[in-house]
């Protein structure tokens, strides 16, 4: 395959040539030269066909497109467009693409960000290079590699932060009337008089309230609230 102008030159490397099963295609995306030139001896010796290189998650999106890789192999701190955006655009577009994330650090809010944008896999840079080319088998089948110190914990975190968005899509726009006005100190009549509405009524929303938030008291529903971007602390 001929480089495309103002890529990184790709390669289609193999260690075997024979008939049998096809290797998964790879493309290695990591801003530093040495560790994907590591990466790709590496890929190549458990016999993966590394396809392409790309220095910068733009050029990953470019090269994605016009390599149609198996999996990617996808740095999540680069110059330009980092990974979690480049892994959002790509899988916008090509949705069958898997794509394994790479970190120095395990920052739960960039986990999150990283599986809802769609990657497939991550792992934190210091894993050995048979857990990178296990993760890469893993989600060329279509399941999900995480390295094991982070599978708990980041799916514990992704899980939070979906039941507190759903929860916050049922509390109604009335709830959070009478939520934003107990956050700004008023009291239950205080409340009940803004609203145009009976002091019974403010409970019964208060109620509802509690419980759909877990709380036990109005203290712990605003502080909930605010959390979950409901309502606002002046």
């Amino acid at each position: 395959m001929q480089p495309h102008t103002g890529l990184t030159q790709q390669r289609t490397e193999t260690a075997t040539e024979d008939d049998g099963p096809q290797p998964i295609r790879l493309l290695l995306a990591d801003d530093h030269k040495m560790l994907r030139e590591g990466l790709r001896r590496s890929m190549i010796e458990r016999g993966f066909a590394v396809v392409g290189e790309a220095r910068d998650g733009g050029e990953a999106v470019d090269l994605a497109a016009a390599l149609r890789p198996d999996v990617i192999l996808m740095d999540v701190s680069m110059p330009d467009i980092d990974g979690v955006e480049a892994t959002r655009q790509i899988k916008e577009r090509f949705p069958a693409m898997r794509i394994v994330m790479l970190t120095m650090h395990a920052d739960q809010d960039i986990l999150a960000e990283a599986i809802r944008a769609g990657a497939s896999g991550y792992l934190v840079k210091d894993c050995s290079t048979d857990e990178i080319a296990s993760a890469i088998e893993t989600v060329a089948s279509g399941e999900t590699a995480l390295s094991p110190r982070l599978a708990a914990s980041m799916l514990a975190e992704v899980r939070r932060q979906e039941a507190e968005a759903n929860t916050a899509r049922i509390i109604t726009k009335r709830e959070e009337e009478v939520l934003q006005h107990i956050a700004d100190g008023c009291s239950t009549p205080e409340v009940a008089e803004k609203l145009f509405i009976s002091q019974k009524t403010v409970k019964n929303h208060l109620a509802s309230i509690y419980q759909k938030l877990d709380a036990r008291d109005r203290t712990q529903a605003v502080l909930a609230a605010v959390r979950m971007g409901i309502v606002t602390l002046d």
